[in-house]
């Protein structure tokens, strides 16, 4: 039945608590309010925060030296590299550059240990906060699981202006079995600090990204390192279980695989 008389205050209020009491589980932009025909000042002046935070996200510099630092503290090797985009605005103008190594930072990897199993890199992406952010407490939990499996890690290769395919080179490169590339994704306007992870079984120049498979919004407020780094460790034992990643691998993942790849308990 249509309801043709307009609500009633009360309604209205038990609706408006209801999406109020919403708010404390979600980023996302519900019960604003309204200020006549129009939103309230605090909430025109939110969404432009945001909405620069975002911006800020895409144009800042992921401070390479600086992460190195804290990597090598960490016991890890690094290896800094950039993709073939000169700056900033090129690599935002030409995906296709930060798909691929510079001539220098492919000669750097080419002279690195090869035959891991695993290799690992972490590019800017298009939020050099998340991976600021989120990729050391990441690696704090990945690596020991990776190394409980027996699976062999090369050195952490820190890539300036790159894509997730520059992954592709990098692993081929490095004569890894699978690449696991930890990126900044494309910021939102409740999140620009979320970290994705990209795994592709026997990295090759020019895979199909439908060959890959994907864990995102790592960062505090959404997927945490800890469960991600269990989610990441899940998905490599099936890609070496199984010698492939991607669509593929989606489709023989069965009921046992499920545990592997979901929330802690």
């Amino acid at each position: 039945m249509i309801r043709d008389d307009p609500p009633r205050d009360g309604d209205q209020l038990a609706v408006l608590d209801k999406l109020a009491g919403l708010r404390r589980f979600t980023p996302a932009r519900i019960a604003l309010g309204r200020c006549g025909s129009g939103q309230p000042t605090m909430t025109g002046l939110n969404f432009m925060l945001d909405h620069a935070r975002a911006r800020d996200a895409v144009h800042a510099a992921l401070d390479c030296e600086a992460l190195g630092r804290s990597l090598r503290e960490r016991n890890w090797d690094v290896i800094a590299v950039r993709s073939s985009a000169a700056d900033r605005a090129e690599y935002l103008r030409r995906p296709d550059l930060g798909r691929r190594l510079s001539p220098e930072g492919r000669l750097a990897i080419e002279g690195q240990r090869r035959g891991n199993d695993v290799a690992i890199a972490a590019a800017d992406g298009l939020s050099a906060s998340a991976v600021e952010i989120n990729l050391l407490p990441l690696l704090d939990h990945l690596q020991p699981l990776l190394l409980a499996k027996g699976l062999t890690v090369g050195p952490i290769v820190l890539v300036e202006q790159g894509r997730v395919a520059i992954g592709d080179e990098i692993g081929e490169t490095l004569g890894a079995r699978l690449v696991v590339v930890l990126i900044g994704e494309r910021p939102g306007l409740s999140a620009a600090d979320s970290l994705g992870a990209y795994m592709t079984w026997q990295p090759r120049i020019g895979t199909m990204d439908s060959n890959r498979n994907c864990i995102s919004n790592i960062r505090p407020a959404g997927l945490l390192p800890e469960d991600a780094a269990a989610q990441i460790v899940g998905l490599v034992e099936l890609a070496f279980r199984h010698a492939v990643t991607g669509v593929q691998l989606n489709d023989l993942r069965g009921a046992d695989a499920m545990p592997l790849v979901g929330p802690r308990e």
